[in-house]
């Protein structure tokens, strides 16, 4: 049920106090027997407010430490790339990492004049630096809870891979931090910031220059250019307000227009999402209800969340293009503009995302790699070129070099936005155009996600189910053809269950902050036919929860 005033300008009542929030940042000391104030690292880092005592100075500490003995014992002896976004707590968490960082002599690379810098920068640069200097292994973080509402703070470690740290690595820094916390902090080592930045340890690195002067490498930025394609790039207050314009700048964009350039830590200048909170979601209709209204100004109108891993695309035919359809026409598109992709490069997609890829992948006379829920799935594929395209339906994804060599390994929103001005000015055709083309051929699918209720018990169980407790045959009228409790491209547990039939399928998974179990479902029979999918799902669940 979406809130009243859900895609409305945001008023004073709905805004942060920032001097608050960072006050508790420095002040709120954590429970480390409580598990809600423990490091916990999901899918994309440790996340929380220091409201709750969630993400404190103590968390971001220990973590930093963490980090500091994991790349000692894995033998990783080169710099450590760190960047930060536009969120309150991401300058207190950079600072208390620096303080760390020098403190244990890691050589770290921030940016020059300590701009804002994105996920897929970061990730580049290390990249970049590993591949000149075969030997000396870099690393990375990244200060930011990506699209979460402004109390929240993140941060997120990258492995000399330069995508996120699966969970091999994450279990090891989490462990470690909580050990460093109930301790007292007593085996972190630390120096007073300014110490610390002014220390023989802290270089300044072009991030924006190297990051922006390669995307010809990536996109092609000619076409763009000589196409005259109007674009608005939104970084909805995030750290790509630099980056839009100095693409704009570098490649003569002269009608790429930065739609709104502010920087303000309340983001009052959102749209309310869905739930009523200041989100900074690029794939959410209600959080990008401006750019949307405005998308007849523009040919191609784009916006980033926070950090830039993420991509939201607005056509003036098609309005907000929905995560899974973009994906579907990405992968379309450039598995046939990309001559120099190697001919069994994969296509990465994760298993809750669209069917419809799978038809397209087919379509091409590609692999398809289906994979559990995280990014970090696609990282030693996109690495090595066996996989040259990989998302989730998220809005988030990231693909080869022209030449099929990495460019990054994490999200990268920045790339997908620009790939939309690509297309239309190498097709003559928006992507919302080329998506009806390919619905027209494989069928137009409806999509959901919904949350059911669970205990954290529940939740448990449904994490380890096995196949062979699930007794149904049938599926909303349809034979099942397949129970899944891992996936299919790599054989690791999903966490939970996915259920397929001919033109359908579900997955359940538990969430890991709420006690709810999400159902995510698909039907190329319809609505009608999908709102049975997703009451029969539940049903289904649920008897195997009892």
């Amino acid at each position: 049920m979406a809130h009243p005033r859900a895609g409305t300008p945001a008023l004073p009542e709905d805004l942060i106090d920032v001097a608050a929030v960072e006050r508790a940042y420095y002040d709120r000391v954590p429970d480390p027997d409580d598990p809600m104030q423990q490091v916990v690292f999901g899918t994309s880092g440790h996340r929380g407010s220091s409201l709750d005592g969630a993400f404190n100075e103590a968390h971001i500490l220990a973590t930093t430490q963490a980090i500091v003995e994991y790349r000692r014992s894995a033998g990783i002896t080169g710099p450590l790339f760190i960047g930060f976004d536009t969120h309150a707590l991401s300058i207190p968490a950079w600072r208390s990492a620096l303080e760390v960082l020098t403190a244990n002599e890691v050589t770290v690379y921030i940016a020059e004049n300590e701009k804002f810098t994105p996920t897929p920068a970061v990730s580049f640069a290390i990249l970049r630096f590993n591949q000149a200097n075969p030997g000396v292994l870099a690393d990375g973080i990244v200060v930011t809870p990506s699209h979460n509402p402004p109390r929240d703070g993140g941060f997120k470690y990258n492995p000399p891979s330069g995508g996120p740290a699966d969970t091999s690595i994450t279990s090891v820094v989490a462990r470690r931090a909580n050990e460093l916390l109930a301790d007292n902090l007593s085996g972190v080592n630390r120096i007073p910031f300014e110490r610390a930045r002014s220390s023989e340890f802290i270089h300044e690195y072009p991030y924006t220059a190297t990051y922006v002067d390669h995307l010809q490498e990536v996109v092609d930025m000619s076409a763009i250019r000589d196409a005259g394609i109007h674009i608005g790039a939104d970084p909805l207050g995030g750290a790509s307000v630099g980056y839009w314009a100095e693409i704009g700048f570098r490649y003569n964009l002269t009608n790429l227009t930065v739609v709104n350039p502010t920087v303000d830590p309340t983001f009052r200048f959102m749209t309310l999402d869905t739930d009523g909170k200041i989100r900074m979601d690029c794939s959410s209709p209600n959080a990008m209800a401006s750019l949307i209204s405005a998308r007849e100004r523009y040919d191609i109108a784009t916006g980033n969340d926070a950090d830039s891993d993420r991509h939201g695309i607005v056509t003036p035919d098609g309005g907000l293009m929905n995560p899974n359809h973009y994906l579907a026409v990405a992968i379309d598109y450039l598995f046939t503009h990309r001559p120099g992709w190697g001919a069994q490069a994969a296509v990465g997609k994760t298993l809750v995302s669209s069917s419809l890829i799978d038809r397209v992948v087919a379509g091409i006379d590609r692999k398809l790699l289906e994979v559990p829920v995280g990014f970090k799935w696609f990282v030693d594929g996109l690495l090595d070129g066996s996989i040259a395209f990989g998302g989730e339906e998220s809005a988030g994804a990231s693909f080869l070099t022209f030449d099929g060599k990495p460019w990054s390994t994490d999200k990268d929103g920045i790339i997908l936005a620009l790939l939309a001005s690509e297309m239309l000015a190498t097709t003559g055709k928006t992507p919302s155009q080329r998506y009806r083309e390919l619905a027209d051929r494989y069928g137009e699918s409806a999509y959901a996600r919904v949350d059911a209720p669970a205990s954290r018990a529940q939740k448990a169980l449904l994490g380890k189910l096995s196949a062979d407790q699930v007794s149904a045959t049938e599926l909303a009228g349809e034979p099942i053809t397949a129970v899944l409790t891992e996936a299919p491209g790599n054989g690791a547990p999903i966490g939970g269950l996915k259920v397929t039939t001919e033109n359908a399928w579900f997955a359940a998974r538990p969430s890991g902050t709420e006690d709810v179990y999400k159902i995510y479902a698909e039907s190329f029979k319809g609505a009608d036919h999908l709102a049975t999918v997703q009451a029969q799902a539940q049903e289904l669940v649920d008897s195997v929860l009892v």
